[in-house]
């Protein structure tokens, strides 16, 4: 889901620069102080999550955790993502600080619009609100899948085929994610029902 330096164009990384930066300022907005231990570790087991990659062809597979962020956290994922991602830059040279911008744009987005999308039907409670915690923790990365291959196509008409491929090879994770999601909510709701009902009000 990274993209490494070199490949985008400067307009593409410059808007890519631009939105993450107003998104992480609307984020930083919205986080209340009781949150920052939330987004603190969701931060972290995005930073090791997403450390993992399994490469298929020109691309590396690897779970990314935004649905969950988003589900969790709404717009206080942009910051959270940013930081991880600045960290495995600095420390790992996975993706890059050109690239920051984008990268958190094309993982943070979907994790803000899934929080949106799914806030009514994980407010429901019952079967409702477990198949929306699953959809969310799928949906997630298949935005971030298309984002990405916008962002190569944007680039230039020679990345199609990667792009295609990017958005192909990220199928098995999106149900990965899925069952992921679904599961912590289902944890969450049994374990700390509060962090939900804070978010969602009383989940059924």
């Amino acid at each position: 889901m990274h993209i490494s330096e070199g490949v985008l164009s400067p307009a593409v990384l410059a808007g890519g620069a631009a939105l993450a930066a107003a998104g992480t300022a609307i984020g930083l907005r919205k986080l209340d102080y009781e949150a920052i231990p939330r987004v603190a570790l969701l931060s972290a087991a995005f930073f090791v999550a997403t450390l993992i990659h399994v490469p298929v062809g020109p691309v590396g597979l690897h779970l990314v955790l935004n649905g969950l962020m988003g589900l969790l956290l709404g717009w206080p994922a942009f910051p959270a993502i940013l930081i991880a991602l600045f960290l495995q830059a600095l420390l790992f040279q996975f993706g890059g600080l050109t690239v920051l911008g984008v990268n958190t744009v094309t993982m943070a987005v979907p994790a803000v619009v899934c929080f949106y999308l799914y806030r009514p039907l994980l407010r429901r409670g019952g079967r409702v609100a477990l198949a929306a915690a699953a959809a969310c923790g799928a949906t997630a990365i298949l935005l971030s899948g298309l984002l990405v291959a916008v962002a190569l196509l944007f680039t230039g008409e020679g990345f199609l085929r990667v792009a295609q491929l990017v958005a192909l090879a990220h199928l098995p994770v999106m149900a990965a994610e899925g069952v992921i999601t679904l599961f912590v909510f289902l944890f969450l709701k049994k374990v700390r029902p509060e962090m939900l009902e804070g978010i969602y009000g009383p989940v059924s």
